[in-house]
């Protein structure tokens, strides 16, 4: 979107929308001739808008012209001085010099303008200074109540004659209130000597007005957003290559009475208006009523005013765990606790407080890890995966929608979650933007990929492009520095590889900026390739530097089409052991987040209970039945299909990832859509199934940790410590697509099994029957002075399907009957700990 220079539009803390009247100057008290005071009446303007100070980096470009012109054509140079006052030099049409100087004392603004008579000829002597004030058009002074006002009654100038002091100076000087600010004063002089009018007046050597800010000034580039100044000031900074310079800066005087803030921008094309828009770098931000007024458009939300809060850390320490340690569970955190079932207030249900209050769920499952999904402010419409802003959480998140409660809570959840163990991730979404988003608007060129309409990207950013890069890691350290977030999920992670023009690069500046950022060094972070565009997943090879772990689609596809009867074996095992085939080469098994089911596409329940075309990419099976059933036979299958699922996941060397509700059997109604799923039912964790899925979650988590020699590997197994069988203990058929059986056995290391065995056991024995008739399985010999114990049995009754101690297996036995669609695992023991048990 190409635009004029940008406005800035604060508002104040006394104002609500459709204040009109304006500001008024009054003689606050009789001054000697040469020196004025001005005070604020009433301040009642619903906007103060002012142009800043562009910096263009193009050397090339000629100087944009500022739409102040009086600024720009009166070259003004800025002078340190001793006490640091703002010294303004500008050169007359006549020779002379004009020293302005602006210092705010005891409350107010003192405006010192200084001629030295030396230059001065006689018929220029006896000056008069003719003045007014505006804030966003120089052609437009703000209406003054003082001696003199315009004809038209709107616009009006004061003539201040010109001192001579002891030491021989010329000049005038004028006091103003601070609550007056911020504005410009706009002034020529004149000789009272001279009859001609022409020549009379002493104007720049551009022959414009002399302009001098007050309660603002030019502030710096850097940092972007705005940034409290240790003088008082506030300095704001945003980039926008299209506007009149590259990087619009400006500071004002943070005493005033402003409550929030955004940036005016007026469309280059006709007809569209002005828009003002959210700073992109807000980190507090506040809802306000979207409106249309004249040619203005209002924006969703509007930055405030103020330093983000503070917050007590002291206590907090992260979990910091190793990778492969990790179990983790995604939240959406209105769903966590919206429904009335979570038996919370109001003002708690459906917020970061709500996850404060249920956090035990998490633990009760052994769950070390919360996802969440995104929580920036999103498009209503099409949900949080259609960000509309990056820097702050969304209000909906907080009691009331107040933004400093809001933040305040979401560091309370952090806070307590670390204290119990559980690390916090975030999903974030950097590669598109909702179609309103501010960035859409801000800069166009520069933000969004060219030619993205014509790949049917829909407000592509353009993330490999410097500023656009910059945002990015700017965002991911400030969820880091301020919310002590441990690891991010980066969502449609494949379009973080486009170049500026749509291509893709083999060597990503932002993925590989990521990787050696050292704010960055300790949190975690994951590509995920689905696409909330097009809800599907790219596969490609994602560039890691040994740093980034990927969201693992191919596990997913692979066991599930292992337990609707397809596949190859070999696929199984490669997931098994870590899917190698992707995190060979400097990773490991640990970079492979794996899951079955995710929050978009079919639930875990429903994936074992439709089937039908219109979910065929889903690569479910309905156990033989469509949809709800009372068939006794098909709810068995389907009850064992949940249980086989997430043993596979539990089992396999990576981090496994579950999603919420599915431990209590959440359905969408055989809906893949993103928009069918529905608030967590907590009754249903006191279901029958709801009981036993969540107690097997739990018996999972505790032998993955009690097993972390084989089951939390960071790196692949050694070949001599896993074996690979068919049922009768012969080799797999590897590319048979009729063979449907599957056993391997995990040999704990010699030196393990000597130090730790009493611990931690010995072999594993697992076995998966994906047919649909029944295996016999002969078991391999168990370990010297060992006996096998079944641990799982996903076939058997609950509560006996799954055992923490185990169920010794009979000496005489050599082969164990498998049912079909079934999983099972066996421990070896030593034969004293069996005697112990007894």
């Amino acid at each position: 979107m190409e635009t004029s220079p940008i406005q800035l539009a604060v508002h104040s803390r006394l104002l609500s929308y459709g204040s009109t009247e304006s500001t008024k100057l009054v003689p606050a008290s009789s001054g000697n001739r040469g020196k004025i005071v001005c005070s604020l009446r009433k301040l009642e303007l619903e906007d103060m808008n002012f142009s800043g100070i562009s910096r263009n980096n193009d050397q090339e470009a000629p100087r944009r012209a500022h739409r102040l012109k009086a600024l720009s054509g009166s070259r003004i140079s800025l002078v340190p001085s001793a006490k640091r006052v703002p010294t303004y030099l500008f050169r007359t049409d006549i020779g002379c010099q004009v020293k302005v100087f602006v210092e705010k004392t005891n409350g107010k603004y003192k405006v010192l303008v200084e001629v030295l008579p030396l230059e001065l000829s006689d018929a220029h002597s006896e000056l008069v200074m003719v003045w007014g004030l505006f804030r966003s058009d120089a052609s437009c002074f703000m209406p003054l109540d003082l001696n003199r006002r315009g004809a038209d009654g709107k616009s009006s100038t004061v003539e201040t004659p010109f001192v001579q002091g002891p030491s021989g100076k010329v000049t005038v000087e004028l006091d103003f209130e601070v609550s007056l600010v911020p504005f410009y004063i706009s002034f020529y002089m004149k000789s009272q000597l001279v009859s001609d009018m022409e020549n009379s007046e002493i104007r720049s050597h551009r022959n414009t007005n002399f302009v001098v800010p007050v309660g603002l000034s030019s502030g710096h580039p850097a940092p972007l957003g705005i940034s409290f100044q240790p003088d008082g000031y506030v300095n704001f900074a945003l980039y926008s290559r299209s506007a009149k310079g590259d990087i619009w800066h400006a500071a004002l005087d943070c005493s005033l009475p402003f409550k929030t803030y955004g940036y005016r921008f007026k469309a280059a094309t006709s007809g569209k208006g002005e828009l003002v828009l959210l700073d992109p770098y807000a980190k507090v931000i506040r809802s306000v009523i979207p409106r249309q007024g004249g040619s203005e458009i209002r924006p969703k939300y509007l930055g405030e005013l103020c330093l983000e809060p503070g917050y007590d850390w002291s206590g907090d320490v992260p979990p910091s765990l190793p990778m492969e340690k990790l179990i983790i569970y995604r939240i959406n955190v209105t769903h966590f606790t919206k429904d009335k079932s979570s038996k919370l207030p109001d003002n708690l249900a459906g917020t970061f407080s709500g996850i404060s209050e249920k956090w035990h769920h998490l633990k009760d499952l052994g769950v070390n890890a919360m996802l969440l999904e995104p929580i920036f402010p999103f498009d209503e419409q099409k949900g949080p995966y259609y960000p509309w802003h990056f820097f702050s959480p969304g209000n909906m998140y907080g009691p009331s929608g107040d933004p400093l409660s809001v933040i305040k809570s979401m560091k309370d959840m952090v806070k307590k979650l670390h204290a119990n163990g559980i690390e916090v991730f975030l999903e974030v979404v950097f590669t598109h933007t909702a179609e309103d988003a501010p960035l859409m608007n801000v800069d166009n060129f520069s933000y969004c990929i060219k030619g993205s309409q014509d790949m049917n990207i829909q407000n592509a950013l353009n993330c490999n492009y410097p500023i656009v890069q910059q945002m990015i890691l700017d965002c991911l350290r400030h969820w880091v520095i301020e919310f002590h977030i441990d690891g991010f999920v980066f969502v449609d992670a494949s379009s973080l590889l486009r170049g500026f023009n749509g291509e893709i690069l083999s060597r990503p500046p932002l993925v590989e900026a990521i990787a050696f950022d050292p704010i960055l060094s300790k949190a975690k972070m994951i590509a995920d390739n689905w696409n909330p565009l097009t809800n599907d997943s790219t596969e490609n090879l994602f560039p890691h530097w040994r740093r980034w772990a990927e969201i693992n689609m191919r596990f997913c596809d692979d066991i599930r089409d292992f337990l609707r009867g397809e596949g190859l074996l070999s696929n199984l095992a490669t997931r098994l052991c870590g899917s190698g085939d992707i995190f060979a080469g400097g990773r490991g098994p640990a970079f492979s987040f794996n899951y079955i089911a995710r929050n978009s596409g079919l639930t875990l329940v429903d994936l074992v209970s439709f089937s039908n075309s219109e979910v065929a990419s889903e690569l479910s099976w309905n156990c033989g039945q469509e949809g709800a059933t009372t068939n006794s036979i098909v709810l068995e299958r389907r009850l064992k299909q949940v249980r086989n699922f997430l043993f596979i996941l539990f089992i396999s060397l990576g981090v496994p990832v579950l999603n919420m509700g599915d431990e209590c059997g959440q359905s969408s109604g055989g809906s893949p859509a993103y928009d069918a799923r529905k608030s967590l039912n907590w009754n249903t964790l006191k279901t029958g199934f709801g009981t036993q899925i969540a107690q097997f979650i739990s018996f999972l988590s505790n032998l993955r940790m009690r097993r972390s020699d084989l089951l939390q590997k960071r790196n692949f197994l050694k070949e001599e410590n896993i074996q690979w069988h068919g049922s009768d203990q012969s080799p797999p058929v590897w590319d048979d697509p009729s063979s449907k059986f599957l056993a391997m056995t995990l040999k704990a290391d010699a030196e393990v099994s000597h130090t730790l065995l009493s611990d931690i056991g010995g072999d594993l024995f697992v076995a998966f029957n994906g047919a649909g008739d029944s295996e016999s399985v002969i078991l391999p010999p168990p370990p010297t002075d060992m006996v096998w114990y079944r641990l799982v049995d996903t076939a058997l009754p609950f509560p006996g399907f799954f055992d923490e101690k185990g169920t010794p297996v009979e000496d005489e036995l050599v082969a164990y009957e498998m049912k079909s669609h079934s999983c099972v695992l066996f421990e070896a023991q030593r034969l004293t700990e069996i005697d112990s048990s007894k």
